[in-house]
């Protein structure tokens, strides 16, 4: 195990220690960028504290990687059958080099931001690129690569990548980045969609940062009863459909594990899909389309470390100031706040009487009002989590037929309709009027 030779104060870990290759890492172009990266886009205008950044998120990961990745490879906690699926853990110097990509990748895994993180992600990238494909490119940069080779022994770049992305990803990436169990089973321990320490900690650091205790939870009991376990049963769950291993946990940890399903709940319901919140993410992409050459980010390595959140915002400042400036509208809304305001949220009455009500709000609100004052966001995401549970009795058995609280999916979703402010009044007083008649879906009588 490399020697960890310097260490960093952090609020959420108390002291995050590297090593000297780690730190050539930290000290990197790409990696220093990451100071200037927003965590979580423009939500300080929100909540003022939310002003971290990607940098220490990253470092963060790195942190909770390992840990975990101490525990499940203890040979105290791995069984024969485990073993037999995964021989590389029963091997010291292989576990010990997937140790030192598994750091490196928790550290590198969101090279490839945008500005403002995940607010312009979609709608300014080339089709079918996301900053998991700029992460991969960077990793596998020649400045990063010097990096890599410079390390005893050498660390492969394609190793990091694909801890660092995960399959599905990867397979977008470079279809010929092939996963062993193994690595696998690696890549779960940073972005899995249960325990993998990205969740861990952006959940932990947004709600420090943030202020507000919904993403709270007692990671350090679950991370010390998180093991690589078989799937279940095939009468168990959904285990059967994945017969090789995963990371789960014991009996003792599953009340940890619901904490940590809540508290992502919790997180997306009051921060993340806050109204105000997305209402600026709408402004900042309506900026950006107007303020980058032909209204996209490039993709090539060098001109992606030029451009940060510092250069965006001194952009959006001076549009503000110049009314003929690309961008000016959306750019004074953000420096003014003067940013569309909620005309309508999601309602379950409104579901079910038509399951499209917000689009037909939308598009009532845009024929009334005019089509450049009224936006329309939509965000829907289910997650369904399971996973193979260690129970007292040794059995494996499925996380959803243990757990009382999260039995069924939880849902995020938003679905607002958002008005220039100069309307708002008008506009909140049209709807109270005309709602049931613009969500009522038309009967046949109607048609003829």
């Amino acid at each position: 195990m490399a020697k960890l030779e310097h260490e960093i104060r952090d609020p959420i870990h108390v002291f995050i220690k590297l090593s000297s290759d780690e730190r050539k890492v930290l000290n990197s172009r790409p990696f220093q960028r990451l100071r200037h990266i927003h965590q979580l886009a423009m939500t300080f205008l929100v909540y003022p504290g939310a002003t971290h950044r990607r940098f220490e998120h990253s470092l963060g990961v790195m942190e909770l990687a390992s840990r975990i990745f101490d525990i499940v490879t203890n040979p105290n906690n791995v069984t024969d059958e485990i073993r037999r699926f995964v021989p590389e853990i029963a091997e010291e110097s292989k576990r010990s080099y997937w140790r030192r990509v598994i750091r490196m990748a928790g550290l590198c895994h969101d090279l490839g931001h945008l500005p403002f993180s995940h607010a312009a992600e979609k709608e300014l990238l080339p089709q079918g690129t996301t900053h998991e494909t700029l992460t991969a490119k960077i990793i596998r940069s020649d400045e990063m690569c010097r990096i890599w080779n410079e390390m005893t022994p050498p660390l492969r770049p394609d190793d990091i990548v694909k801890l660092a992305v995960g399959p599905k990803e990867a397979a977008e990436i470079d279809p010929e980045l092939q996963f062993t169990t193994w690595e696998d089973l690696l890549s779960d321990i940073i972005v899995g969609n249960a325990f993998g320490a990205d969740r861990i900690d952006y959940l932990l650091r947004d709600a420090h940062h943030a202020g507000v205790a919904y993403g709270k939870f007692d990671h350090y009991r679950l991370i010390d009863t998180l093991r690589i376990l078989p799937a279940p049963p095939a009468d168990e769950g959904n285990g059967s459909a994945n017969p090789e291993p995963s990371i789960g946990v014991e009996e003792g940890g599953v009340h940890a594990a619901e904490a940590l399903l809540l508290a992502r709940h919790f997180m997306f319901t009051q921060l993340y899909l806050h109204p105000v919140r997305r209402a600026y993410d709408i402004h900042l992409k309506d900026f950006l389309k107007e303020w980058l050459e032909n209204g996209k980010f490039s993709t090539d390595v060098e001109e992606h470390l030029q451009v940060t959140d510092n250069e965006v915002m001194a952009g959006i400042l001076k549009a503000a100031r110049n009314e003929h400036a690309n961008g000016h509208d959306a750019a004074k809304r953000i420096v003014e706040r003067t940013h569309f305001r909620c005309l309508y949220e999601w309602n379950p009455d409104d579901i079910a009487v038509n399951p499209e009500a917000g689009n037909q709000i939308f598009e009532a609100a845009a024929t009334e009002f005019g089509e450049p004052g009224v936006r329309r966001d939509e965000y829907s995401k289910t997650s369904p989590t399971d996973f193979p549970v260690k129970a007292k009795d040794e059995r494996i058995i499925s996380f959803t037929s243990v757990s009382d609280i999260l039995r069924n999916a939880l849902l995020q979703r938003v679905d607002l309709v958002f008005i220039d402010p100069c309307y708002i009044q008008r506009a909140r007083e049209w709807l109270s009027d005309n709602r049931a008649s613009i969500i009522t879906p038309p009967t046949e009588d109607d048609d003829e």
